[in-house]
């Protein structure tokens, strides 16, 4: 619903042929009003003016607004679209990126990139991604903190080179495939026969990542394509390449929190209550109905990427009569990242604490201390971590078209797509190697300002700038795995009908088969207190293989300027950075981190499946009208899906568990089991699309329609997992259901535009979706497998070992973890193993918290509004884009109840906006464009997660040396906006982020 220009230009428009609904190569592509959307759009070299002949078509920017208000002014259904500029050309280098520029879409940001897409509030999961109208096999491995199971489509693996167009589906259609309610967004690919003859590009650009650490690297990004016709244009032939490597810095501060509790609780890391010492330490105590977040852990990450992207494409299409076209079509992405993360934190005790707080009813921390006394040689961590992934992306396509006598077309599409995702390191996806200075006196993480300042203390004698100090510690070696398989057939017809209401029929059944792996194993090293042992000799011992060169003192303030907070002078200044596979190849011949070979990925101990099967025939009719000489169009019809989930998994079996530290403990496993299980569900989508045009000018639109969106893997995955780390108030766990059924949607969309000028209008639309069949988690509290425990806490009740309660009977109330440790060892042979405390079967069973996902009787109400206006100011060549997206719902999180009290909420609903200004004139194109996304709750469990409010600019320029070469100049978030985000409170800050602008520069040659 708009049209964004300059370099980079985007012409958006709607699909303009109420016969050719599904997205496919089959329909759209061959829609004449498509296919002139993305071959007549602005090259960025023109001038201004309409080329003839055999050359490819060129337009001036304000040609291509009023051609894509053409397109918006005939389509029926909300549909939206962005083109290419022309053949090799989008309008943005990162695909998530251009369709933030569309009403109503906004996107989440990884390391400074576009990367998934929230429509009207619905965020990833609940987007139908498809290529060329089949649905799009996926992969992301995850954060590598257990076995991935998303299905949403990471934008950043495709080069926008290789795309024709993406196009938008807001509203049901029955001929659309299902699976989106926020939308389905089609990406349409070019075809040789988009236009005959030869054509082509070749583009060349240097991009500095000005976010870089201390460098400022110029990397590549090139691309070609070329297509040709053969044989009076019966044969086409397109071939594609493209190779993109950028190399960033992503410096964040984070800050781990424990559950919110009310006032008046008194839980293990809860504030002190009246009557404890410590509680005269406690500044503006939060009241006893207030809700409070103490930190739990708190740290900086310095990091260092680099993402290499390389995407292929090559299609065949053969007309051997004027009523029969074939096309096959192979698409490859393969996108590699590679990042590395030095960091310096802290961890909370809860012992003797002093803090101050805002006021209630959600009280937030001003500043949080902990003291330790000397003999407890409390650690400051220096970590290397490593997360390296490779993901790949494979789609081969046919199609088969047949335009039969009698207005009939028949269509034959078959499609196989694969997605992977794996680790790109010997040492895993995501992996970890920990070091620490021990003796920390104090520690203290103030809140105030946007970047929560931490700082700390040491007792005499130990200087945390002495890598003689640095001990080895704990490691963790994390191995995803994901892969998708779709393998699918489409078989679809169309009738035109000449004269009367009827216009046309369009009828199909599309079957696809779906198969996924999702795969998990960690190799972990619990020694937080010393690798090798917590004693000084033991200490000594590992920190002698770790020579001093092998770190790198490292600045913190300066990581982190423009941030308030990163001049305060308490602020840990500097701290010591390191290479990971440097230390792990000197540790492990001696620990056996990684086995004592080196063999870090061992085999997964979580491996599950999901095989769905579905069924999909559908009808849809389009008709035209006229009342009282006003025309108007209505497209109905209905999609029946049946589907049939086939859910398996191998899981580790639980055999015990261990005591790591005072809070930390592991379960122990002994082999695996495998499990499986069934389930079905059935859903009629019905959709009808109505407009008419009552005035000139002045088109109005009505929509309903049904569309569903299926539940993540993870909830349909058979098997009972178990968290591997648990605390002393017990485990959790979750087992999968595979008969949950999907969301369901219930869409109305209405709306009213009026084309004032030729390249002008103003649009405003509005939007309601009330979503049934959510997925809630039932909760059960049970003991695993008689998993017990030295020293467990459930309700409020500590139950202690007979072994671990004999040394407290000993030692005292306030023995350390490593006193208490310690007397077992030396009183109860084979008690520790490793310093850790092995727990025994005449301990305390530990309670575990098992969640199963379940289709809950919650529903949630979604509406809102959609502006929109285009103006051009008249021959002057400036012209503007505006549009506001206001987004509301019924299903909101209350910060004032604690972690204890269930609650249900919509996530990702926000405002957004855009603004654009465009110049075009004399072969000069100009671009400066602002996206706006208003804050708002990104997750919902017992604690909500938000992302702060967030803008950025974007500036481009081009010129035109002559028709076929021009120069370009882009600069991405070029006002240096941060990113953010917290809990109940503001002043709950989970992470703030220092981002830096991305500039790049080049050519480009069109033939």
């Amino acid at each position: 619903m708009l049209a964004l220009a300059g370099y980079p230009m985007i012409a958006a428009a709607q699909d303009t042929s109420s016969t050719m609904g599904n997205p496919g190569p089959s329909t759209i592509q061959d829609s004449p009003s498509t296919t002139d959307a993305t071959t007549t759009q602005s090259t960025g070299v023109a001038d201004g003016t309409d080329a003839s002949g055999d050359d490819i078509v060129v337009t001036g920017i304000r040609a291509s607004l009023r051609k894509s208000i053409d397109l918006k002014r005939d389509a029926q259904g909300i549909v939206d679209a962005i083109s290419a500029e022309d053949i090799g050309k989008f309008p943005d280098t990162n695909l998530a990126e251009s369709l933030q520029r569309i009403t109503g879409v906004s996107i989440d940001r990884s390391n400074g990139e576009g990367q998934f897409v929230t429509v009207r509030g619905f965020g990833p999961e609940y987007n139908l991604v498809t290529l060329n109208g089949r649905q799009l096999a996926t992969s992301i491995i995850g954060d590598g903190n257990s076995a991935p199971v998303s299905r949403s489509f990471d934008f950043a693996n495709l080069a926008s080179e290789g795309v024709a167009a993406l196009e938008v589906y807001k509203s049901g259609r029955a001929s659309v495939p299902s699976g989106g309610i926020g939308s389905t967004i089609n990406i349409r690919t070019p075809r040789p026969f988009d236009k005959m003859g030869l054509r082509g590009s070749l583009s060349a650009r240097g991009v500095m990542d000005t976010s870089q650490n201390g460098k400022n690297d110029i990397t590549p990004e090139v691309s070609g394509i070329i297509s040709n016709t053969f044989a009076d244009d019966r044969i086409g032939v397109l071939l594609l390449g493209s190779f993109q490597e950028r190399h960033f810095s992503a410096n964040q501060a984070n800050i781990g929190f424990r559950d919110g509790y009310l006032g008046s609780e008194n839980n293990w890391g809860s504030l002190a209550p009246a009557g404890d010492p410590r509680a005269a330490n406690i500044t503006n105590r939060p009241d006893a109905t207030d809700v409070y977040q103490v930190p739990q852990n708190g740290g900086y990450d310095v990091v260092n990427g680099k993402r290499q992207r390389i995407n292929g494409q090559a299609v065949l299409q053969f007309k051997p009569t004027d009523s029969l076209t074939a096309t096959v079509d192979y698409t490859y992405s393969r996108n590699t990242i590679d990042i590395r993360d030095n960091s310096v934190g802290i961890w909370y005790n809860h012992g003797d604490t002093s803090s101050a707080w805002t006021d209630g009813p959600v009280a937030g921390p001003v500043f949080y201390t902990e003291r330790f006394g000397a003999g407890e040689t409390k650690d400051l961590a220096y970590s290397a971590s490593q997360t390296s992934a490779r993901s790949e992306n494979k789609a081969l396509g046919g199609n088969l078209t047949w335009k039969a006598p009698g207005g009939v077309t028949m269509v034959l599409d078959v499609n196989h797509s694969t997605a992977e995702s794996k680790p790109n390191s010997p040492y895993g996806n995501s992996n970890s190697v920990g070091t620490a200075v021990f003796g920390i006196q104090n520690q203290t993480i103030n809140f105030e300002n946007t970047l929560p300042v931490i700082s700390f203390n040491t007792y005499a004698g130990i200087d945390p700038r002495n890598a003689a100090n640095i001990v080895p510690t704990g490691s963790a070696f994390r191995n995803s795995y994901f892969r998708d398989e779709i393998n699918q057939v489409q078989v679809k017809g169309h009738y035109d009908h000449d004269g009367g209401f009827l216009d046309s029929l369009d009828w199909g059944v599309q079957y696809t088969d779906n198969k996924v792996r999702s795969a998990y194993s960690v190799l972990q090293n619990d020694t937080w207190g010393g690798t090798g042992g917590d004693s000084a000799a033991q200490r000594a011992a590992a920190a002698a293989l770790l020579p001093d060169s092998l770190f790198n003192l490292t600045s913190i303030p300066d990581k982190f300027s423009g941030l308030s907070g990163s001049n305060d002078p308490n602020i840990v200044q500097s701290f010591y950075s390191f290479d990971l596979p440097s230390v792990v190849k000197l540790l492990d011949p001696a620990y056996k981190i990684c086995g004592g070979n080196g063999q870090c990925l061992i085999p997964y101990t979580t491996d599950s499946r999901v095989r769905e099967k579905t069924i999909a025939p559908y009808f849809q009719f389009n008709g035209k009208f006229e009342v009282a000489s006003v025309p108007g169009h209505i497209i109905g019809g209905v999609r029946y899906e049946t589907t049939n989930v086939t859910a398996s998994a191998l899981v580790p079996t639980p055999s015990g568990a261990r005591q790591n530290s005072q809070n930390e403990f592991n379960i122990l496993f002994a082999g695996t089991g495998f499990t499986s299980f069934r389930g079905s569900y059935q859903n009629w989508l019905p959709s009808v699309d109505f407009d008419i045009e009552p005035v000139d000018s002045v088109k109005l639109r009505a929509s309903y329609s049904h569309t569903i969106t299926r539940a993540d893997y993870g909830s349909l995955q058979g098997g009972q997992r178990l968290d591997t780390l648990f605390r002393v108030g017990g485990g959790t766990g979750s087992v999968g259901n595979p008969n949950l059924i999907p969301y369901k949607s219930k869409n109305i969309d209405l709306s009213a535009e009026w084309y004032y000028g030729n390249e002008s209008y103003i649009s405003v639309g509005y939007f309601h979706k009330n979503v049934a069949n959510y997925i809630g988690n039932t909760v059960v509290n049970t003991n695993i497998a008689g998993i017990t425990s030295p020293t467990t806490t459930f309700n409020g009740v500590t139950r202690n070992g007979p072994r671990y309660q004999a040394a407290l009977n000993a030692l005292g109330a306030n023995a350390t973890f490593a006193q208490i440790r310690d007397y077992i060892g030396t009183n109860y042979p084979g008690g520790v193993v490793n310093g850790t405390i092995i727990a025994q079967p005449n301990d305390p069973q530990v309670n575990f918290v098992i969640q199963t996902p379940f289709n809950s009787d919650q529903t949630a109400n979604v509406d809102g509004f959609e502006f929109a206006i285009q103006h051009n100011f008249w021959q002057t060549g400036f012209g503007t884009i505006l549009n506001y997206t206001i987004v509301n719902g019924n299903r909101n999180y209350d910060n004032r109840l604690p972690s204890s009290v269930s609650q249900f909420a919509v996530t990702g609903l926000s405002d957004s906006a855009n603004a654009v200004l465009f110049y075009d004139k004399n072969g000069l194109q100009a671009r400066v464009a602002y996206n706006y996304r208003k804050g708002y709750l990104a997750g919902a469990g017992v604690n909500p997660t938000y992302i702060n409010t967030y803008g950025q600019f974007d500036v481009s320029a081009s010129y035109a040396i002559t028709k076929n070469i021009g120069i370009f100049v882009e600069g991405i978030n070029v006002n240096s906006e941060d990113r953010g985000g917290h809990l109940r409170s503001n002043n709950n800050i989970t992470f703030a982020t220092k981002q830096d602008p991305r500039y790049s520069a080049g050519a480009r040659i069109t033939f």
